[in-house]
């Protein structure tokens, strides 16, 4: 169900759960209500009505929020990785694509007639290799210290979440712009998402857990949170 409150869409969920949540998610300021089965669709909205100008402010701080510029995969470009800052530097060649770090430059090799939406995604083929890679290592590690274990997982390319459980698949999904993040970026996003498989609810006993497996959870949390979007088209 969706609601129209003061032009601004939020959308409704309603769950298994005691209490209502707001949430207003980077980075385009979706709003999204979860609520209790048994709430009916006037108290909700009432509920809604009553935090509308703090939505509006949120709302507004997600739009004056710095993002990048809308990429052409040319020389001179800035490209992320694991936290660190990286030129384009662009070649062009007839076998095939190539990409390279050297330094602090990231050497794009690619055919000269090639669009920007074809070297996007080579580019992002190479950031899922390198999430993947990273995972499949750090994963198990924090499997063994959490002792909670993955049924799956899998890589996509999110707007909205850094990373997603599925109570349903018991799928963990990774937003694919963490391979531009620090490290310690994707250990937060594998703890916080392997404690939803025994904590449905970011409760106290939620909060505890990761405050003694990754004390300085609430950094992170911001630091992904206002760091520079990417450009939404």
């Amino acid at each position: 169900m969706t609601l129209n409150i003061s032009d601004i869409p939020v959308e409704i969920c309603k769950k298994s759960i005691k209490n209502m949540h707001l949430y207003v998610k980077p980075p385009n300021g979706k709003v999204t209500v979860s609520a209790p089965l048994s709430m009916s669709d006037a108290a909700i909205e009432r509920f809604v009505w009553t935090n509308v100008n703090w939505i509006k402010r949120q709302i507004d701080k997600l739009d004056n929020q710095p993002r990048q510029s809308e990429r052409e995969y040319v020389s001179g470009e800035t490209l992320y990785i694991w936290g660190r800052q990286y030129y384009l530097q662009v070649e062009y060649g007839n076998k095939g694509n190539d990409f390279k770090i050297s330094g602090d430059k990231v050497i794009l090799t690619v055919r000269k007639e090639s669009s920007a939406a074809q070297r996007e995604n080579y580019v992002n083929e190479i950031l899922r290799e390198k999430l993947k890679a990273e995972i499949e290592k750090r994963l198990p590690v924090w499997e063994q210290k959490t002792g909670l274990r993955c049924v799956h997982w899998q890589t996509k390319y999110m707007k909205t979440n850094w990373g997603s459980f599925s109570e349903t698949t018991q799928t963990i999904t990774f937003n694919l712009q963490l391979a531009k993040k620090k490290f310690e970026c994707l250990d937060y996003i594998i703890i916080h998402e392997l404690g939803h498989i025994k904590f449905h609810r970011h409760n106290e006993d939620f909060i505890k857990y990761m405050d003694v497996h990754c004390p300085y959870w609430r950094d992170i949390r911001k630091s992904l949170n206002d760091s520079i979007l990417d450009y939404l088209g």
